[in-house]
């Protein structure tokens, strides 16, 4: 197990260190193209954003914001979905977290498969289920909060592999691991939220790295609610508590912010989600406000 302490530089003056503004595009509202609270977002290899909010819409946009189609979960009354991810093939992998279960669609929107539905502990079954991601064989990871913070692994035809975690803020203990990641070694990234932290495992659930301590000073994090792969290697955080994009390298060195706390463009408040674009075009799910802001750095 390799632990690595964060050293940081940047995130000073009035946040912002790195990335240039270039729009916002969204507004409250319930009618297409529209948000209310949105949540969750992802992006497919054709740039088509996937924005999920609470009135259970996953909603397509083209990369520069303009609404394409929609579609419904199932079911919404109970709660609204919090993870959203592209699988092999385009699939789109939904988080129905209060369902406990996960959903497959194409990307048009027809639903192709169900996975889970029963609340427990069991393999196969799911607490409050916050993400699932794909890794290059075929295998789904999952992740869950609540009452059982752990991520079980999934074979291809469906079949329960294994899983690990518990709650607890020990290394590879896991409190709301809200969003997870696969790199192109199969490695999990986890935004562990409720420890400020990244955790990294490999596909047997084995803790090899862990870094991220709470804090608003630059290179610590406070709740970190989504993490991306960024192209370039580097490693973008949206932090909900800091309402900013915090950008790392892979062994936890803060190379600059994003954001500060308001409405006015350029700032966040409460940011759940972040995606890069083909043309290396960062797009920031700004949450409470109610909108996508799209920066490049």
């Amino acid at each position: 197990m390799v632990l690595v302490a964060t050293v940081a530089i940047g995130c000073h003056g009035d946040g912002n260190t790195m990335g240039r503004f270039e729009k916002t595009w969204g507004r409250r509202g319930v009618s297409d193209g529209r948000f209310q609270k949105p949540r969750a977002m992802t992006i497919d290899e054709g740039d088509r954003i996937y924005v999920v909010d609470m009135t259970a819409r996953i909603q397509v946009f083209d990369r520069e914001g303009q609404f394409l189609h929609a579609w419904r979960t199932p079911a919404w009354e109970a709660g609204k979905p919090t993870g959203i991810s592209v699988g092999r093939g385009g699939r789109i992998l939904v988080a129905d977290t209060h369902y406990y279960r996960v959903l497959v669609y194409s990307h048009s929107g027809e639903l192709l498969a169900t996975i889970g539905g029963t609340y427990g502990q069991r393999p196969g079954q799911f607490g409050l289920v916050t993400d699932v991601v794909e890794d290059s064989q075929g295998n789904l990871y999952v992740g869950e909060y609540g009452e059982y913070d752990r991520i079980q692994k999934f074979a291809p035809d469906g079949r329960f592999l294994l899983q690990w975690g518990e709650p607890g803020s020990a290394p590879g203990q896991l409190s709301r691991p809200q969003n997870l990641a696969v790199d192109e070694d199969d490695r999990i990234w986890v935004a562990d939220a409720c420890n400020h932290r990244i955790q990294i495992f490999d596909g047997q659930g084995r803790l090899i790295g862990l870094w991220g301590t709470r804090g608003r000073e630059p290179g610590r994090l406070y709740y970190p609610y989504d993490l991306l792969l960024a192209a370039d290697g580097t490693i973008l955080v949206v932090e909900y508590g800091n309402n900013r994009v915090q950008r790392f390298t892979r062994d936890g060195r803060s190379l600059g912010c994003w954001g500060t706390h308001g409405r006015a463009p350029g700032q966040l408040d409460t940011p759940w989600a972040v995606v890069q674009d083909s043309r290396g075009r960062i797009h920031v799910l700004d949450t409470k406000n109610n909108r996508v802001q799209t920066i490049r750095i």
